[in-house]
């Protein structure tokens, strides 16, 4: 017997759909957008006659012969928008098309069997029948025709539907052209899509044959049917088992190269998950912070939510349902395609993140994964994390191809049955964790224990992020709190005509921080061309404009109005820090606010090669090696959930001071710092510490250095640097927890002196970044002498006048005045650098031999 079979109406048409004679104006307009000829309505097809329909109006009667048996009768039909009977008070027609009579009897259909038996079912507005045009109303026993839908989340997407997309899901087919939000949500509330009514009407016995179908209208509202079929199954047509996820085998193709579908039901996702060796997972001396890389091998998935009288088709090989959901695993009816329920069994488990020095809940970093490889994230975190800039600034993170969640110490969600795996992660002093869990059907409750491996918070030391962008204040304050982060500096920024966390402004600190999570909303103040600059702890109004000259920071047009040392004038004014971020680029005038001393900090975090010898790192030595004492910082700029918060962060000593945005402040001024992706910095010259000037004899000493790394990961290489140049070390080619110099060190004269630590892992950020930190200097000052590099100055001055030259060739001016006080930032800058050059000029421009 046929699982399908549509019934032809064609001795019962009577009228033309849109015959003003049976319908009110709304439903006439509305008849011509019903799908009609061969159409498939939630997996069951049907036969809906062109341009004519069974029309029943007042008390008439109809029948519709039928001659099949099965379990039910699928029709596909409507009722008129006006209504005989409504509450008191409610109009029958409103602006909107709102169903106002719910429960009216419009009819009864009769169902006559070919013993001449009957079964009769009465049918309401609302509920086995509804009006074609209904606002969030719909049926109660039926459904609307337009069915599930899965989106990609990644793309590609229509104009101005990037939001909608990140559901996943959509009612009906999504659209093609360019439609605003405000526009469907507009369409939607006055003029909804005609649907036709899908009602299965149960039959008592399937044995039976079916003669016909006797319609008997109460007169109460005109309706019309468009088409029977007769279904044959076991449980209701319409109704949906839960989500599971199959594992299919065919070919060993991947799954995005399948033809995949299932009748009575909704593929919801499609994912080639990485084959996972849990062994080896476990045993992988990086921990919490992602992995990537080619898998040898995968398994192709689907999740899908079905009747369990559907039918699955892969590439044309037919799968049961029913076998599949009820056994757990089935093969196609010829055997070649093998299809298995990867986690049947779930349970919903209340768990925690416990502190073990405290005994309490700590926010954390949480990722669950299935014995298959599959991430499980706790409730209200997303399946599929976006990492596109300014897509995705929710409680979430990919590291690689790793997801996670962020949670305030406790969770809640369904986790399958038996053997999960598990990684939590806390910044740099816990040690993050790998566990492999067994969890017990109906389990419910779960804790996981966090070790300290350090508390550096005891010893004055504090954590901040200089640079976040997007973030609400509240999710800046989740994340920072589970990645340990004390501080985090969100920024506000313009970007060509987009403007971000303007709003959160507020001149103080953020009402969303908390006594050890400090937020701060702050601004990067942009230049295309002559550099960026991040203001934070500036109190009252916000230093404006946050971008001048044209895209992609400014807007078309845009002139020149401000110089960045103008900005970190007036933000120091204010109380606040001005801290050049992801040093030393857009790359020019950055060189003048540092020789002018308008700077208090440089973000250092280009640790993308396990040298540490880069162009950013040695460009902040070279600053260091004309005497300008900088000290270093670190951020993320944070700008997509492919970046953790504080992945890159700052260490600030502050002493015996509580914890505030000002005593960090102030620590970041004195140069106490170091910044890091992992590796725990201890550094002393001579009893000094970073920020510190050491005096020597003009012909220079020998020192005590000592240095400490340490690290949740294996580091290899531990580095003293004077001047640049590396000094002393100590390396391990497996890696070591802690790396240690404690040595007497002859340094020559003038100068600086820092450690440096790095590691051969790296950790996923948007990129892959080694594990690695750097001190800021001890400054050395051997007799009278400063430490003063010519070749260096030179070089300096050289890319200041290229700064110059910009200005007075390119730069879209605003006016006479203000190009001059932008470009005597530039001069003061090259003169001040030339009063250090062995044979100097009086100008202030230009330097020769």
């Amino acid at each position: 017997m046929p699982k399908f079979t549509p019934i032809s109406l064609s001795q019962s048409l009577n009228s033309k759909p849109n015959d003003e004679r049976y319908w009110a104006s709304k439903t006439a307009g509305a008849t011509s957008q019903l799908p009609t000829g061969s159409q498939v309505f939630w997996g069951i097809p049907f036969e809906i006659a062109d341009y004519h329909l069974v029309i029943v109006e007042d008390k008439s009667e109809l029948e519709i012969s039928v001659n099949a048996s099965g379990s039910h009768l699928v029709f596909a039909h409507f009722c008129d928008e006006n209504a005989s009977t409504t509450v008191a008070g409610q109009s029958s027609d409103y602006l909107n098309p709102v169903v106002t009579a719910p429960g009216e009897h419009i009819a009864d259909y009769i169902v006559v069997f070919d013993d001449g038996s009957e079964h009769r079912q009465t049918v309401r507005r609302r509920f086995e029948i509804n009006q074609i045009q209904t606002r969030m109303q719909s049926g109660f026993s039926s459904r609307q025709h337009q069915g599930l839908n899965s989106l990609p989340k990644r793309g590609p997407y229509p104009n101005n539907a990037w939001g909608r997309w990140q559901t996943g899901v959509m009612v009906g087919d999504p659209p093609t052209s360019g439609r605003t939000r405000a526009q469907d949500d507009h369409t939607s509330r006055s003029n909804p899509p005609a649907s036709w009514t899908i009602y299965a009407l149960e039959l008592p016995d399937r044995s039976k044959i079916v003669r016909s179908v006797r319609i008997e209208a109460t007169g109460a509202a005109s309706f019309a049917v468009g088409a029977i079929t007769v279904f044959d199954g076991s449980e209701h047509p319409l109704r949906h088992e839960p989500l599971e996820t199959v594992g299919l085998e065919f070919e060993e193709r991947s799954v995005e190269n399948l033809d995949i579908n299932i009748d009575l039901g909704v593929i919801a996702r499609r994912q080639d998950v990485p084959s996972f060796d849990g062994d080896a997972w476990l045993a992988d001396p990086v921990k919490g912070w992602g992995e990537s890389g080619e898998p040898s091998q995968s398994t192709a998935t689907i999740d899908l939510a079905a009747s369990t009288d559907a039918t699955l088709s892969v590439e044309g090989h037919e799968i049961d349902v029913r076998s599949l959901v009820e056994r757990g695993e089935a093969r196609s009816r010829d055997g070649k395609v093998s299809a298995r329920v990867l986690t049947a069994k779930r349970t919903w488990v209340h768990g925690k993140i416990i502190d073990s020095s405290t005994g309490e809940p700590t926010a954390a970093r949480i990722h669950f994964r299935s014995p298959d490889g599959r991430y499980f994230p706790p409730y209200g975190h997303t399946h599929e994390v976006n990492d596109n800039w300014f897509e995705d600034y929710g409680a979430d993170l990919l590291l690689g191809d790793t997801q996670y969640a962020y949670i305030d110490g406790t969770f809640q969600g369904e986790l399958p049955v038996g053997d999960v795996y598990v990684e939590v992660s806390k910044g740099f002093e816990f040690d993050p964790i790998r566990q492999k869990l067994n969890i017990k059907p109906g389990q419910r409750d779960l804790e996981i224990t966090l070790e300290r491996n350090s508390n550096l918070r005891k010893s004055g030391w504090v954590t901040a992020d200089t640079h976040t962008h997007f973030l609400t204040p509240e999710t800046a304050h989740l994340e920072a709190a589970a990645e340990d982060v004390n501080v985090i500096n969100l920024l506000a920024a313009q970007w060509g005509d987009l403007y971000t966390n303007v709003g959160d402004l507020t001149g103080e600190v953020s009402g969303s921080s908390s006594a050890e999570t400090i937020v701060w909303v702050g601004s990067e103040n942009r230049q295309h061309f002559l550099g960026h600059i991040s203001l934070m702890g500036a109190t009252g109004s916000p230093v404006f404009p946050m971008s001048t000259s044209g895209p992609t920071e400014g807007y078309i047009g845009d002139p020149t109005v401000r110089a960045m040392s103008e900005w970190a004038d007036e933000a120091r004014e204010k109380g606040g820090l001005a801290i050049v971020p992801h040093f030393p680029f857009p790359h020019s005038e950055v060189i003048a606010e540092v020789v002018l001393g308008k700077i208090d900090g440089l973000e250092i975090r280009d640790f993308h090669v396990p040298s540490m010898d880069t162009f950013a790192v040695h460009e902040w030595y070279r600053l260091m090696n004309c005497g300008y004492r900088v000290p270093a910082v670190g951020g993320t700029d944070k700008m997509s959930a492919g970046m953790p918060v504080g992945g890159v962060r700052t260490y600030a000593n502050i002493g015996d001071r509580e914890l505030s945005h000002e005593s960090w402040s102030d620590a970041v001024r004195a140069g106490r710092t170091y910044t890091t992706s992992g590796p725990l910095m201890d550094f002393e010259v001579e009893g000094l510490t970073p920020g510190d000037e050491l005096s020597l004899p003009a012909s220079g000493g020998s020192v005590h250095v000592k240095a400490t790394a340490t690290c949740a990961m294996p580091i290899n290489k531990l580095e003293i640097v004077f001047n640049g140049k590396v000094i002393a070390q100590t390396t391990s080619d497996g890696g070591e927890k802690i790396l240690v110099i404690d040595e007497q060190l002859d340094l020559s004269g003038s100068g600086w002196i820092a450690a440096r630590a790095v590691s051969n892992h790296i950790a996923w950020h948007v990129w892959p970044v080694n594990f690695a930190a750097h001190t800021s200097a001890v400054y050395v000052k051997a007799g009278q002498t400063d430490v003063f590099d010519a070749a260096l100055g030179e070089y300096l001055i050289t890319t200041m006048q290229g700064g110059i030259e910009w200005l007075d060739t390119l730069a879209t001016r605003a006016d006479a005045r203000r190009h001059a006080t932008i470009r005597k930032v530039f001069t003061d800058a090259i003169g001040a650098v030339n009063q250090k050059m062995p044979h100097s000029h009086s100008d202030g421009t230009t330097h020769t031999h």
